[in-house]
This record gives structure tokens, sequence and C-alpha cells, in this order.
């Protein structure tokens, strides 16, 4: 009998991607394939998001689409896991293409689950948990180039922003132990991995239960100690969360990446505390002023969402004045969409019109390609220790890797390889990519 095969489909924010990997290693514990190919699937994993509606409404988009796999092959299985799956439950057992649901914190359960499907019913486990789910589970890197790679060091959320249904489809904040996520780091560098990111739904605020002084600022740098060749990123920050200790760790070593992802979400004090982001515009910009002043190389992106509940126009110009304040290298960048169960919709009315949203993101997106631009255009003529990652897209003769402030550099390969780390003088850039030439360091 030839081998079963599970077909992973990701969608939403870097934990779940990392999450995919998990539940790859326990499929593979139960001697299932991973296939790249869905026609070859005996199950298919549609791992969801549920941070915005459009994410939700293209995985139910895909649902309808995979209706005529399962039509054509009726021992097909499909599942949905992740957040969308612990929010909407019973809605989507419904669902006549999906035949098992598991949350976030249930993967472990899925050998039990699939033989309840196998039997002819309908599975679900969408139980949270209080404590770190997979900590000694090493993961299966899916996509990946062998470079890079992900490391979960903590889950949940308990910031409770008021726009946000993390806090409800991911359960409590909890963090691993710090032995098991160093074991990891020192596991994929002996393999040949050169940079890990670090995550979390609030990564800087990781605290070990068993010792309240080991921090997240502890554990960077007992990974960046591993070996200097072993870059180091996370993601994502807190604004709350990033002490000056933080930043000093940051600054101290060359192996940390010079890059920091800070949402701001908007630049009004007013809908900052509608948000309950627990910052104002005023806190937020110390902070900015404090990593410029303790790390002046590092990149800053960040997330902003246009069209709050009761934004107006002078709190959208105090969101565009902060972002030319800062001058961010890149930014995530959303209209407001209203999540069932939150605070916000309870509480608040979604009263912005969506042409103002629209008309303001395209404001904010358009000032940040002035922003980003500006950003690149100013490294020209620097140069950068540069990771390849893998061959450029538009020409085989390049190299394409980023610099440890995250930025893409595009260069000759000559005679450079996947994973060498080379010295690239920039000589030209777009707003997303900057262009160079390999230069010899005496």
């Amino acid at each position: 009998m030839s081998q079963k095969k599970v077909f992973i489909e990701t969608y939403g924010c870097q934990m779940n991607f990392s999450d995919s990997e998990i539940v790859g290693s326990i499929m593979k514990s139960i001697d299932y394939q991973l296939t790249t190919e869905i026609k070859e699937a005996n199950v298919i994993f549609l791992n969801t998001c549920s941070i915005r509606d459009n994410a939700e409404q293209r995985v139910n988009r895909r649902l309808r689409e995979l209706r005529s796999y399962k039509k054509n092959n009726p021992d097909l299985k499909i599942g949905l896991l992740g957040c969308m799956a612990e929010r909407l439950k019973e809605q989507i057992f419904n669902e006549e293409a999906v035949d098992l649901i598991v949350g976030p914190d249930a993967y472990r359960d899925l050998p039990n689950l699939l033989n309840t499907v196998d039997s002819g019913q309908k599975a679900a486990n969408v139980i949270l948990s209080e404590e770190e789910t997979y900590a000694e589970i090493e993961p299966v890197r899916l996509d990946n180039n062998g470079i890079s790679a992900f490391i979960s060091i903590m889950r949940g959320c308990e910031n409770f922003c008021t726009y946000c249904v993390v806090p409800y489809t991911r359960g409590k904040e909890r963090s691993r132990s710090p032995e098991t996520i160093i074991n990891e780091a020192k596991d994929l560098f002996q393999k040949g991995y050169r940079e890990i990111t670090l995550l979390g739904q609030n990564v800087n605020s990781y605290q070990w239960e068993d010792d309240k002084s080991f921090n997240f600022t502890k554990l960077l740098e007992s990974i960046a100690l591993i070996n200097p060749l072993l870059r180091v990123r996370f993601a994502t920050s807190h604004p709350k969360d990033i002490s000056d200790e933080l930043l000093h760790i940051i600054a101290k070593y060359e192996n940390i990446c010079k890059a920091i992802h800070l949402p701001v979400q908007s630049g009004s004090s007013e809908v900052l505390k509608k948000m309950n982001r627990k910052y104002t515009r005023e806190w937020y910009m110390n902070r900015i002023e404090a990593i410029k002043t303790i790390i002046p190389d590092c990149a800053v992106s960040t997330d902003i969402i246009a069209g709050f509940c009761g934004e107006t126009d002078e709190n959208h110009q105090d969101t565009l004045s902060l972002m030319q304040m800062v001058g961010f290298d890149y930014a995530f960048m959303f209209k407001y969409s209203e999540r069932p169960d939150t605070v916000a919709a309870k509480r608040f009315k979604d009263d912005v019109p969506d042409h103002i949203k629209s008309k303001r993101l395209e404001e904010i997106i358009e000032l940040q390609k002035h922003l980003s631009l500006a950003s690149n255009k100013n490294d020209i003529g620097k140069t950068f220790k540069v990771l390849a990652d893998s061959i450029s897209k538009r020409s085989k003769l390049k190299l394409s890797g980023r610099n440890s402030q995250n930025k893409v550099v595009v260069f000759p390969k000559e005679d450079y390889n996947i994973a060498d780390y080379v010295n690239i003088k920039i000589t030209d850039c777009t707003s997303a990519t900057l262009i160079g030439e390999a230069v010899l360091i005496s």
C-alpha cells in the first residue's frame, strides 16, 4: 500500500507558517508523507488566519474550490486548522467540504482526529491550552531554503487590543523553556542554517515562568552567543516592551539583526487609547528615539490601520505626520476590518465609510513608498554584509539576500554561493530592493 500524503496550505502570519511545520512533523510521525502537489494528497490542511475579514474570505473561497476535489475523490479528507477554526468552530463544522477542525493548540490530537474521520465521522478539537504546547517537537522545515528558519518561543496574547481576535483564537501568553529554544537554535546552526527568526504574538513579552528574571533580552543574548555566524531576528515586538536593556543587547552583538518591527497602528493618541494599545504617540516616539540613539543603523518597520472606529481626518493626519517623523523603512498597511466578538465590535461603531478608509489607506501607502525609496537611496554608497539566500528571480546570474536591516539586496553571483556572507556595496535601488556589487574588505 502506498504511503498516504498530506498537503498543507498556510495563510496569515509567520506564526502560522511555524505552526504548519509543527503539523508536518506530527503527520510524519504517523507515516504521512508531505507533498507539494495538492492532487496527490489524501489529506489537505488549510492553516488559517482570522486577523482580517479578507483573510477569512480567501479561505472560504478556497474551501469552495476544494469541494470539486472531494467530488472527484470521496476518500479525500479536508481539515481546517488555526485561528479561523478556533473562532468559527461549529459554523465551519457545517461546511460540507470540511472533515475536521483543529485549533492552534490541538495539533497533537491530529492522529486521533484522523482516526475518527476515517471511521466516517467529523472530528474537532479547539481547546485552548494555558501551557506551551509543542516545546519539544522538532518542526519539519517547509518550503525553506536551508538557510533561514523560524523558532516559535511563545504563544498567545493578553494585550486585548480592541480590534484584534488573537487573544480569543490563540489564548493566554505562555513561553517555552529557554533550554528547548536554545537547543533548537543550536541544532539548526549545526544543520547549516545561518539565520533564525524568533516568533511570538508579542515576542518581546517572553518570560520564562520558572525564572522570572529570564526575559526576552537574556534569551536573545543566549542565542546570539551560539555562534557569530548565526544571525538572529525576531517578530513581532510590542512597543510597550521595547526596553533600553533590549536595545543595548541588539547593539552589542553584530549577529543580532539591526531591524525592529514595531507596529504603531495609529499616530493618534486618541485612536491608540480606543484601540487599547497601552501607549501614546509620545511613548512610541520616545521608543523610536531610543532605537535611533542606541542602534543608529537600525531599520524600523511597522503596521498601520486606516479608518479605525471614530477616526477623524485629524487623527489620520497624525498618522501621516508620525510616519514622516519616524521615516519607516517599510510598513504593512491595512483598512480597518471589524472582527466579530472583539471589544471594538461590541462597543464601537464601525463608522468610517469604506471609501474614506480606502482614500486614507492610499495616502498611507503612497507616503510609505516615498519613505521606503528615501531610505534605500540613503544606503547607496554604503557596504553591507549580505547573507545570500536565493538565486535572483530575474536573473540566474545574480544572487539575492538580506542585510542586517532586513532589506533585500541583489548582486552578481560571480563565484559566490547560497549561504555565503558577502560584503556588498550598494550602487542603486528601487523602493523595494537594494542593488550592489561585491567588494573586498581588508
